[in-house]
């Protein structure tokens, strides 16, 4: 099936009128007890509230190779069978250049996942100057066919550059060699991709790393074709630095969220767009019982709504 054929609802494995609730991945902090993977819930995607008393849904320390895992990113696959979250395997106190893993993680219920670690200088050859792996996403592509791994990657004194690895059918370990997914023309730094289709174009949210750390923005219609048109303006509205961008779209609705972490102010902020090219803040308030940074908020139906608030009731 080709790429423009796919609807925003048929990428996100259910009908778009039956989400009516939303899940928020995230994690909390820069201590091994924070690196772990927490989940929020709210009715509206303007108030959230922590399942399981702000405690981790996860144990880092039994899945990870480090003891700690941040961004976390899920997905609902594309055939509704399931789900599929991946995060970066770092322990932060151990240093910005100490990670070489990341985390892959598959549920049927939300609730229950298997996990698998794979290391990238370990996994292959040629890495010796690997400095780090971070913020893992995962899209499907429907040209290949298959579930494409995307994160950034560092090596040597070379600028951090986002990658691409297909996944395994059982979604244990990746697939041929990491090739380059995006490089903006100016060869500086990106990281924190997030990419979303719409009306069969494929946008990407990046961090520009080390210069400017604000949020901007490339397009595609093809995945692994190196198209990318880049747009210049940066996405957030707030003239503070910011990094974790996530979009989702609101349910029943033709509108999107940016949302994003002002990490040096401590709080979240969402920006809203209907084309996902001119972004607006969003006046109202923001509710959360909790401080999240780099995470994910993934729509559910009424049914995963109350499957999780059963496994992990609200304190």
């Amino acid at each position: 099936m080709a790429a423009a054929a796919i609807t925003a609802a048929a990428a996100a494995g259910c009908p778009a009128d039956s989400t009516e609730a939303y899940l928020f991945v995230y994690f909390t902090g820069n201590d091994m007890d924070q690196e772990q993977i927490c989940f929020a819930t709210g009715s509206d995607a303007y108030s959230f509230r922590a399942v399981n008393g702000g405690r981790p849904v996860l144990d880092s320390k039994a899945i990870s190779s480090t003891g700690g895992m941040r961004d976390p990113h899920i997905l609902r696959r594309h055939d509704g069978r399931g789900y599929l979250m991946v995060a970066t395997d770092m322990v932060s106190a151990n240093g910005w250049d100490s990670n070489r893993a990341m985390v892959l993680m598959r549920s049927d219920n939300l609730t229950d996942w298997t996990h698998s670690v794979v290391n990238i200088q370990k996994r292959y050859p040629g890495q010796a100057n690997l400095k780090r792996v971070w913020a893992p996403q995962t899209i499907y592509d429907p040209e290949a066919g298959k579930y494409m791994i995307y994160w950034s990657m560092k090596h040597g004194d070379g600028p951090d550059i986002i990658y691409y690895a297909y996944a395994n059918d059982d979604f244990t370990d990746l697939e041929g060699e990491p090739r380059p997914l995006f490089v903006p023309a100016d060869g500086r730094s990106c990281i924190d991709g997030d990419i979303i289709l719409k009306d069969g174009v494929y946008h990407l949210f990046y961090k520009t790393e080390g210069h400017g750390n604000g949020i901007k923005s490339a397009t595609t219609r093809s995945l692994t074709s190196g198209n990318w048109v880049e747009q210049s303006d940066y996405k957030q509205q707030t003239e503070q630095a910011v990094e974790g961008s996530g979009i989702f779209k609101l349910n029943g609705s033709d509108k999107y969220i940016l949302m994003y972490d002002v990490y040096m102010d401590g709080r979240y902020e969402f920006a809203e767009t209907d084309d996902l090219v001119h972004f607006r803040k969003v006046e109202r308030p923001v509710e959360m019982d909790f401080h999240p940074r780099h995470g994910t908020v993934l729509p559910v139906t009424a049914g995963e709504l109350s499957r999780i608030n059963n496994r992990w009731p609200a304190e």
